[in-house]
């Protein structure tokens, strides 16, 4: 049963909840390590004990609070579908605690350092590859948009004329962001150049799709030129993104619907960093600081 019932669970997640590829991976590993973990066929009788035991093996592991946390979501969201499906009679998860975490503030890179980036120029550019990866830098921090989102990009979701473009995000729900004329004016310049025919935006050298390893890549040899952040991912540049529009001041139900956030609180997060910066504003401005 245990196999079978993972397999009907993924694909539930992708044809009806429509979950992208990478989210749907993360579901299968927890699952496939936690089933490793307990007895064969046990599902149907599984307790509470057990799930515990396996908590306690993961942090014996040295696996950090937030994944654990990750794969007790995955586990609450598995037996609420067996439960509905009649495979099990109780849920075990019931009485399973989320681990406490401290909240890390999102890292991002200050504004005078990404100036440079910015400033860039594409007529400077002579290679379609050189042009692309410029690109992919201005959207990822022009727009905020998700590493998956980036990689999704067609080109009938791009509108030159209206100066935005359509952003397919988490379980497909759509979202229109602005791009500034500069992006725009990198857009045409990458197209002009494009030598492959293909629905999506963003090629690689071969004219293939993205894929994130890629962007990945790119974006650390990037801005490992500007910053001295320890991690440097392609989420930084969203955070950045963020963070910058509600240092100049931006409403922050502006910022919910341009990130594509479900709800206020993951986006009020970012007020925190606003609020260092004003502290080290006062800090180096204040007489009595």
């Amino acid at each position: 049963m245990n196999r079978e019932s993972v397999n009907f669970f993924l694909d539930h997640l992708r044809t009806e909840r429509r979950l992208s590829s990478h989210t749907l991976s993360a579901y299968s590993t927890d699952l496939d390590q936690f089933l490793a973990f307990i007895e064969p066929d046990a599902l149907p009788e599984i307790k509470a004990q057990q799930i515990r035991n396996w908590l306690i093996s993961l942090s014996d592991d040295t696996v950090q609070n937030r994944s654990i946390n990750r794969k007790l979501a995955t586990l609450r969201t598995f037996f609420k579908f067996l439960i509905r499906r009649g495979d099990i009679q109780s849920n075990p998860m019931g009485t399973i605690k989320m681990i406490k975490v401290s909240k890390k503030l999102p890292q991002f890179i200050r504004e005078s350092d990404m100036q440079g980036l910015w400033e860039a120029n594409p007529s400077d550019a002579s290679t379609f590859e050189d042009i692309r990866d410029q690109l992919i830098l201005y959207l990822l921090y022009g727009t905020g948009i998700r590493l998956a989102e980036l990689i999704s990009l067609q080109k009938n979701h791009i509108n030159l004329h209206l100066g935005t473009i359509r952003v397919l995000g988490k379980r497909n729900k759509e979202r229109i962001i602005p791009i500034p004329q500069v992006i725009a004016d990198w857009i045409l310049r990458y197209q002009s150049l494009c030598p492959f025919e293909h629905t999506h935006l963003l090629l690689t050298d071969k004219g293939e799709k993205l894929y994130p390893m890629f962007v990945q890549r790119l974006v650390k040899k990037q801005l490992g030129n500007i910053s001295t952040l320890e991690k440097l991912s392609p989420h930084v540049l969203r955070h950045t993104y963020a963070t910058h529009l509600l240092n100049r001041g931006a409403d922050l139900n502006a910022i919910k619907e341009l990130l594509g956030h479900a709800n206020l609180a993951a986006t009020q997060v970012y007020t925190h960093n606003s609020m260092e910066k004003m502290k080290e504003v006062y800090q180096q401005a204040h007489p009595k600081a």
